[in-house]
């Protein structure tokens, strides 16, 4: 009778054990496995987020160095032509000041050589009167000298 007496009492208190377990004991642990369920779900649907935004950042990031680089290089090109522009634009006037430069020249030569060719002319018509006197054997006065200088200078 003790067994059975026994058995029972233990069964008893066995079945109490269960049914406080599963009224106070049981809903927390259940409570707490979901939440950890649903933690490491939003930690998963998190990092599958970060790896997402990763990619997307990454692809940023490598559109706007692929637009760097580009606008980089039209800069060094647009460079590269104004400086080539500013090369063209000084030859230019180094050309156009050396064409001034040798008209000017051109005519201070052409000047000087008139003024040379005029002097010529005044020694050669002297020269020619001074030979004519002294073949001539007469002087000729000053007045009829000036205007045989002057013919002559004219003629040559």
């Amino acid at each position: 009778m003790n067994i059975n007496a026994t058995l029972i009492g233990q069964s008893v208190a066995f079945l109490i054990f269960v049914l406080f377990c599963m009224k106070f004991i049981w809903p927390p642990v259940i409570a707490a496995l979901h939440e950890r369920q649903k933690k490491i779900a939003d930690g998963l649907d998190a990092a599958s987020r970060a790896a997402r935004d990763l990619e997307l950042a990454q692809d940023k990031a490598g559109q706007q160095l692929r637009e760097a680089k580009a606008q980089a290089a039209e800069i060094i090109e647009q460079a590269k032509k104004r400086g080539s522009q500013i090369v063209d634009e000084a030859r230019e006037q180094a050309r156009v000041e050396a064409e001034r430069v040798k008209a000017q020249a051109q005519a201070e030569i052409e000047q000087e050589l008139n003024g040379v060719k005029d002097a010529l002319r005044a020694q050669l018509g002297s020269l020619a009167v001074n030979g004519a006197e002294k073949i001539l054997g007469a002087t000729i006065d000053q007045n009829a000298h000036a205007e045989l200088v002057n013919k002559l200078a004219a003629e040559i």
